[in-house]
């Protein structure tokens, strides 16, 4: 769970150095796109090492800069992070009820067919 102290620790350390004049929606979106492209990296030519347990302190580290970035974004649009995530899941628990999500990884389009499907047999 990030604290509202956690949250506003990134804020002060941002607004300390002056960074906010460049802490616009465009340029946080490329910035977080790319820390989350360095996260990605870290499982690139893993095979079949789904975890990389031995890369986990540079894992934490780049997630610590992914959520850094989401901070930024959501503090410039005066969003509430908890509120829009629970609004979020709220959405996807519409999408994906339990009752046809439970051990599938199908996209919700795909759920519902199956479902309509199994129904015809």
């Amino acid at each position: 769970m990030i604290s509202d102290k956690t949250i506003e620790r990134v804020i002060r350390f941002r607004d300390e150095r002056n960074w906010r004049q460049f802490h616009n929606p465009k340029d946080l979106a490329v910035s977080l796109n790319l820390e989350a492209a360095e996260l990605l990296e870290l499982y690139q030519w893993s095979g079949t090492d789904l975890e990389c347990r031995d890369k986990l302190p540079q894992v934490r580290e780049e997630l610590a800069d992914v959520l850094s970035y989401c901070i930024s974004l959501a503090d410039v649009y005066g969003l509430d992070l908890d509120q829009i995530l629970n609004e979020k899941i709220t959405k996807n628990e519409l999408k994906y009820p339990v009752e046809l999500a439970y051990g599938s990884s199908a996209k919700y389009t795909k759920l519902k067919d199956a479902a309509r499907s199994a129904k015809d047999t």
